[in-house]
């Protein structure tokens, strides 16, 4: 599969030729947990469930205050939050550094500057929250790493912001695309970034 077929994504080569990270954080020294945003969290969600090593994946918000964050004031994209997942895992089984090459890989695009596709507003922006500073220096030196490989066909906008606080959304969203199969948004948006997955990673899938 080539660079055309990949819609969406903006990868000059397949999702299986994105390197793996060069500096990872090493397993004593994971903390097991990670905060990402990259678009409609039920997207996000739905990809990294599927990999071994994640034993949680919350949606929430980050970025904002604590009275603002709920998903009515969030989708007005004047709060300042991001919507994210937070990714319990086990380091033995999966690192942080190879959670961030499924991030930027299959999914969502990275060079798409506050939006994903038809999602709109700095509330869909893609940024890395790190939780300490050896995920701060991973997340860094990934991002030099993928622009010098010239892994995507437009510069990658992806921010890396400190995190003051996670919000958990509101209890609906949780798990949504596996509760929701039928949903048109699921069908047409989040399951093809799993399908992608799927194809590309099949070895880091749960059972």
């Amino acid at each position: 599969m080539n660079t055309c077929d990949i819609p969406g994504l903006g990868l000059r080569v397949s999702p299986d030729q994105v390197p793996n990270p060069l500096l990872d954080v090493p397993t004593a020294d994971d903390r097991g947990e990670a905060v990402l945003a990259g678009g409609c969290f039920w997207c996000t969600e739905a990809v990294f469930r599927r990999l071994q090593g994640v034993t949680e994946v919350q949606p929430g918000y980050a970025g904002g205050a604590a009275d603002a964050a709920n998903y009515k004031a969030v989708c007005s994209g004047s709060t300042g939050h991001a919507e994210v997942i937070r990714i319990l895992y086990d380091p033995a089984v999966i690192s942080f550094g190879q959670l961030l090459k499924v991030f930027f890989a299959v999914a969502h695009n990275p060079t798409q500057k506050d939006r994903q596709g038809n999602d709109v507003g700095t509330q869909y922006r893609s940024a890395i929250f790190p939780l300490d500073d050896a995920q701060s220096a991973v997340a860094a030196n990934y991002l030099r790493q993928l622009e010098a490989a010239q892994a995507f066909a437009s510069p990658i906008v992806t921010t890396i912001e400190p995190l003051e606080t996670f919000f958990v959304a509101e209890s609906y969203h949780h798990n949504y695309a596996e509760l929701n199969p039928g949903q048109g948004y699921i069908q047409f948006v989040s399951m093809p970034k799993v399908g992608k997955l799927e194809s590309y990673f099949a070895d880091k899938l749960k059972d």
